[in-house]
């Protein structure tokens, strides 16, 4: 029995610690849409993405017509050239795919573009979120975009439009 109310004590008291602090919420979508330089980003990097994808398209376009030719020839080539010509389409086609992985891969030049890009916009942000929070006293800030299930949020502890006022800019 003891036991039972030294667990029920503490729970009531991590519950009423949890709840004296204060929480706020952003929506980063919001914020970033409001933000001219994320746009401006964001079309950049749309822009040298369609650059990138022909490129990639014409490499793939290269292979083919190699080997729509290949087919062609096939019946009047020796085995070495065969062989030959084989090879120069293997080797176009994975020109074409080392490309794809230079410029779309994990850590190819779009995510690092991407990366020197919206990096200085999203310290930026934060550096407001951060400033915004310390002044209001705020313990937690939650992003209402991030995926996480908010089922409700009262409309008073939105601080999208304080973060955007300390960025210097207003809504759209």
């Amino acid at each position: 029995m003891k036991k039972l109310s030294l667990i029920t004590v503490i729970a009531l008291l991590g519950i009423a610690s949890v709840s004296a602090q204060k929480v706020a919420l952003v929506d980063m979508e919001y914020i970033l849409k409001n933000i001219p330089m994320y746009e401006s980003a964001n079309e950049q990097l749309k822009q040298i993405s369609q650059k990138w994808q022909s490129e990639v398209e014409a490499k793939n376009e290269e292979a083919k017509n190699l080997y729509k030719n290949y087919q062609t020839e096939v019946v009047f080539l020796s085995d070495e050239m065969k062989a030959r010509k084989e090879n120069e389409i293997v080797a176009k086609e994975k020109e074409a795919n080392e490309l794809k992985r230079t410029y779309f891969g994990p850590d190819g030049e779009l995510f690092k573009k991407r990366e020197s890009l919206m990096k200085p916009i999203q310290d930026e942000i934060y550096t407001a979120i951060k400033a915004v929070s310390e002044e209001k006293k705020y313990e937690l800030i939650l992003d209402k975009t991030s995926g996480m299930n908010i089922i409700y949020y009262s409309s008073k502890i939105d601080i999208s439009d304080e973060v955007l006022t300390k960025l210097g800019y207003s809504k759209k």
